[in-house]
């Protein structure tokens, strides 16, 4: 995600290997770009090291021309339906945004991730070489094509975890995942990237699939523990309970535990006034990037839930991903487990989680502003992102309750 100053600043340096720029021209309200060259610029992008194809501008001169409000969102919807239905494999690693220049002109641009996979376009296979796409020789698409095909580069999430097989998932967990008429699930499986082409279960299979992930995956659950007291003092421990199985079953255990623990304060006045001490959205929020994101290469520890008296702190294992800052974590969406991310967003909430939504994770970048918005509303003091180790630490504090602030 950019931002005016960063987008003029990538055109003042002009083109390279990472940025493109397109004018658009417009005749009878109607935008004039072939998709089917751009659908080779987009590629070849995804083929080399990924880059940002800036819209409105005018590729020899660097000229900022713009493109008019009205119809920036045909650009929008034109890059979209190329990325969908113009390369093979679909590409999924891409973020499409306009910019405002004037009130009348805006920018549209693509900032394209580099793919796990090997695109092909209108026009065949293309990279991207100096400041122009290249068209691959048939070596270079079998040589990139092995080095793509190796693990150091799959996502952990896709990767293969040893000893397992279709038999060390639970048929009603992956059922959800897969058509139920499919007379060859292992087939159904793999298309998911739930099982391999060997028949081994993945990670993300069996994170989501298995009740017993942890067998594999050591300290794949969630610890959580409530203290009655402001530090991590045994003499004051009430409860302590290490929540194992399917994810989305963690994160519904780790959401009622705090809502068990969420003291709701009330007054009556004219009439009856509550307030909890934590907003549950924001906390189901919190859960869900914290399980979500965390990176599940790293053995050593689990995430961690504390509820003291006066602040509850989740840590989630895993440095950022890429080039997140904390800073910039309300603003910035990477995600380090994609897949992970695309099934929780199809799994459906119970009656029981009232949140405001309808699936687990909604992928739209809003979680950190959620919890940030909902919680300082509620508490009057804004949560705390922070960096241990490589440890994220997050620290939302609870509200006041009713009769002291009205005391």
């Amino acid at each position: 995600m950019f931002d005016v100053k960063q987008i003029l600043a990538k055109i003042d340096t002009g083109e390279t290997s990472g940025v493109e720029f397109k004018q658009v021209i417009v005749k009878h309200e109607k935008i004039q770009l072939k998709s089917s060259d751009l659908s080779d610029e987009i590629a070849a992008f995804a083929n080399h090291k990924g880059g940002l194809i800036i819209f409105g501008v005018e590729d020899k001169t660097n000229k900022v021309i713009g493109i008019d409000k009205e119809v920036g969102h045909q650009v929008v919807e034109l890059l979209s339906s190329i990325c969908h239905d113009l390369l093979n494999p679909v590409l999924v690693d891409f973020y499409i945004d306009n910019i405002a220049i004037t009130d009348k002109k805006c920018l549209v641009y693509i900032e394209i991730d580099m793919s796990l996979w090997l695109h092909e376009s209108k026009h065949g296979y293309f990279y991207r070489h100096g400041d122009s796409k290249r068209k691959m020789s048939t070596a270079h698409i079998l040589r990139i094509g092995q080095v793509r095909s190796q693990a150091r580069i799959i996502h952990f999430d896709e990767q293969a975890v040893p000893k397992t097989n279709i038999d060390t998932l639970q048929k009603d967990l992956y059922q959800r995942f897969i058509d139920n008429d499919s007379t060859d699930e292992a087939l159904s499986l793999q298309k998911r990237n739930l099982l391999t082409q060997d028949g081994v279960a993945t990670v993300a299979g069996l994170l989501m699939c298995s009740q017993k992930s942890d067998d594999y995956l050591y300290n794949s659950f969630i610890q959580a523990v409530f203290y009655n007291g402001i530090d991590k003092d045994a003499n004051y421990q009430i409860e302590a309970k290490d929540f194992k199985g399917a994810l989305d079953q963690q994160i519904i255990n780790a959401f009622k535990f705090v809502e068990r623990y969420n003291q709701v304060s009330a007054i009556k006045n004219v009439g009856r006034i509550e307030r909890p001490q934590y907003s549950m959205k924001a906390i189901f929020e919190a859960l869900v990037n914290a399980v979500a994101h965390r990176d599940y290469s790293k053995s050593g520890s689990k995430i961690r839930l504390f509820m003291f008296i006066d602040r509850l702190e989740i840590y989630s294992p895993g440095a950022l991903a890429n080039t997140l800052a904390v800073d910039t974590l309300i603003s910035n969406q990477i995600t380090r487990n994609e897949l992970l991310t695309r099934l929780l967003s199809e799994i459906e909430l119970g009656d029981d989680i009232k949140v405001g939504r309808k699936y687990f994770l909604e992928r739209r970048g809003e979680g950190v502003g959620i919890i940030m918005k909902e919680s300082e509303q509620l508490s009057g003091k804004q949560p705390i992102y922070q960096m241990n180790g490589e440890e994220l630490q997050l620290t939302i504090f609870p509200a006041k309750s009713l009769q002291e602030t009205f005391a």
